[in-house]
């Protein structure tokens, strides 16, 4: 109607994400389990990833091109696929900071590099996923529109007119953010809103941080 001004896209109903960069980043992060030493691994090395293989499988095939499908089962599945995820992470997170502080063969400065660099690479997929997933219900959620209230408050949502007018949160841009929160250590061009979101960044940059400082002071005390 002439003088009603249509709500942003991030507000309406819309077609529904691409589900092929969440894929990629699921693919990286498992990809990334299965390759770490087994000492950081929580139970055989291979358990894990098996799992979550077995279960995006199952939501791939229910939302194959487009995350248009949302059921209670089909959510449940995918919060405890990350669940799984998160919890390896944590582990291998825990098991790297007790070989360092007890003096435990962590291998070469390159090889601690490597691995150390691996587990920071998994926190921040693993968050970025978090963020999407949980965002105003999910990807699914999001693209029916129904909650007009985000967890994140992204550029474009404050400054529309400088934005597509089919602007709408994808995953590459919760990527984005859980990069520069684990990177900056806080919040860069990106707000939490809620108190749930607040808690997941200060999680992710709590573990970004313990996990650098140790690896690269071990490191660099391997090297000197």
């Amino acid at each position: 109607m002439p003088g009603v001004e249509e709500k942003p896209a991030w507000r309406r109903r819309t077609e529904g994400e691409r589900r092929w960069p969440a894929g990629i980043a699921w693919a990286v992060l498992i990809t990334l389990q299965w390759l770490l030493p087994d000492r950081l691994s929580l139970g055989p090395g291979w358990l894990l990833p098996v799992i979550e293989i077995g279960i995006a499988v199952v939501l791939v095939a229910a939302n194959p091109v487009r995350m248009k499908r949302g059921t209670a089962q089909l959510r449940l599945l995918s919060l405890g696929l990350i669940s799984v995820a998160s919890l390896a992470t944590a582990w291998s997170v825990a098991m790297l900071i007790r070989d360092i502080v007890t003096g435990h063969d962590v291998g070469s400065a390159g090889q601690l590099l490597a691995t150390g660099g691996a587990i920071y690479l998994m926190n921040v997929v693993g968050f970025a996923v978090w963020f999407w997933e949980l965002d105003r219900g999910g990807p699914v959620a999001r693209s029916l529109g129904t909650d007009p209230y985000p967890d994140f408050l992204f550029p474009p949502m404050t400054s529309p007119d400088l934005a597509h007018k089919d602007w709408e949160p994808e995953f590459l841009d919760y990527l984005y953010l859980s990069f520069t929160n684990a990177t900056a250590f806080s919040p860069t061009d990106t707000l939490p809103m809620t108190r749930g979101a607040k808690a997941g960044m200060a999680l992710e940059s709590a573990i970004a941080l313990v996990t650098a400082a140790l690896v690269v002071a071990k490191a660099v005390n391997a090297i000197g």
